[in-house]
């Protein structure tokens, strides 16, 4: 099959290396790619958001199969522009419609589907700048620390947890007056504070069927113990030690059974993966948000894990033979570190030299995953980006999967390099 992916980051080197290992796979482009993925793949200059260029590179390379791996593209509706497309219609594009991607796309949308299916998530309310005084009223009224949520896509930066109800006020007016995200804090949806410990459950449907992937537990914070700005992730660990076969049983009964039944009553085509980012609360699962593509360092800590054919995977998606799908899931334990910019997640150079990269290849059980790269006139890897690389440990235990991820980690170097040191340690008490 010759297969197109779309988007450049480390989610996308991962889904290369994964589609590159199949039998099926013939000819894989990637747009626009990155040094990792080139090196795989054939990178071709189009932009994910493109449609029209896609399309006609789709007819030129005689593509069986589009697999998207952002979330812009989708909620722009890619799905929609190709299935109404005359000359591509008939191609698969894995992903959902944009109706679908709307349970990203919009905060306010994806809290009114899980009140209307009754999946478990915290109290909410959504306001405009309309009704700012009642926003403010509804918030009076409330404990906290309480969440603000631009409704719209703010590139992971459009959560704020608010420890003071001045605080929640001030942010509220921001978000609403001076549009502090742009379009996407036009609405802002006012939610309940969850405490407990989170996780990402990540699902494979074709709108009737699923098929639960590897879970994982993500780092969002840049700094160590968890402390500092957010960014867009900093490691992940899968397996999760805390999310035993009874958690993952009610997640399955209580969320993603509803979701995809929610998503059929509704009549939203939704084939392709949904990410439920949950809240493991003394034992019961209570979802954050949803992602309607796999996640951001997880995806390089989840791919690793799958045993069985990747590419198969993708097509039974595609043409709706998901139930006949077998999933074979390693036990292996995969821990992947971020190298992020110096200054990263504020202002940081690009273009540095990366130095390393050879000798760390032949290193067992380790995989290094570009996110931030391009490739320099000589041929050299230079950053390009304030997450760089995804480095994956893989072994039979979190310890060893660890020292195998950082071992890479301590062989690859660049200008004002960093990374945390400790990823996964806090799940060791449960182990």
């Amino acid at each position: 099959m010759n297969i197109l992916l779309l988007g450049s980051g480390g989610r996308e080197h991962a889904f290369a290396w994964k589609i590159a290992s199949s039998p099926r796979c013939g000819h894989l482009y990637v747009a626009p790619g990155n040094a990792g993925t080139a090196s795989i793949a054939e990178n071709v200059p189009i932009s994910v958001t493109d449609f029209e260029g896609i399309a006609v590179f789709c007819q030129e390379k005689s593509i069986d199969m589009v697999v998207v791996g952002p979330e812009e593209p989708l909620v722009k509706g890619i799905v929609d522009f190709f299935k109404n497309h005359t000359s591509v219609g008939h191609i698969p594009v894995i992903g959902p419609s944009q109706k679908g991607a709307q349970l990203e796309g919009s905060k306010d949308f994806s809290k009114k589907f899980m009140q209307r299916h009754g999946i478990p998530t915290a109290a909410s309310q959504t306001f405009t700048k309309q009704t700012l005084e009642e926003g403010i009223t509804y918030l009076q009224s409330q404990s906290v620390p309480i969440v603000l949520k631009a409704d719209g896509l703010a590139a992971g930066k459009g959560v704020l947890i608010c420890q003071s109800h001045e605080e929640a006020i001030a942010s509220l007016k921001e978000m609403l007056l001076d549009a502090k995200f742009g379009d996407a804090s036009s609405k802002v949806v006012i939610e309940q504070f969850l405490q407990g410990i989170e996780l990402s459950v990540f699902v494979a449907t074709d709108a009737t069927s699923y098929r639960i992937l590897p879970e994982a537990k993500d780092y969002k914070r840049i700094g160590e113990q968890d402390t500092g700005l957010n960014t867009g992730g900093m490691g992940a660990i899968s397996p999760v030690p805390f999310a035993d076969q009874s958690f993952l049983k009610k997640v399955e009964e209580r969320v993603v059974i509803p979701t995809i039944k929610g998503l059929e009553q509704e009549n939203i085509p939704y084939t392709g993966f949904l990410f439920i980012g949950l809240m493991n609360m003394n034992g019961d699962p209570y979802v954050i948000e949803y992602n309607v593509r796999m996640g951001d360092p997880e995806t390089e800590a989840v791919l690793p894990r799958i045993k069985s054919d990747f590419v198969d995977l993708l097509f039974s998606m595609g043409t709706l033979h998901l139930d006949e799908y077998q999933l074979e899931i390693s036990t292996e334990t995969a821990a992947t570190v971020v190298m992020v910019a110096g200054g990263y997640p504020g202002s940081y150079d690009k273009g540095l030299e990366i130095s390393g990269l050879n000798e760390v290849k032949s290193l067992e059980q380790s995989i290094v995953f570009h996110s931030g790269t391009s490739e320099g006139k000589e041929g050299e890897i230079l950053t390009n980006g304030g997450r760089v690389l995804a480095v994956t440990g893989l072994g039979n235990t979190l310890d060893q999967a660890l020292e195998r991820a950082y071992q890479s980690v301590n062989g690859i170097d660049w200008k004002d390099q960093y990374h945390r040191k400790d990823i996964g340690q806090d799940l060791k008490s449960y182990l």
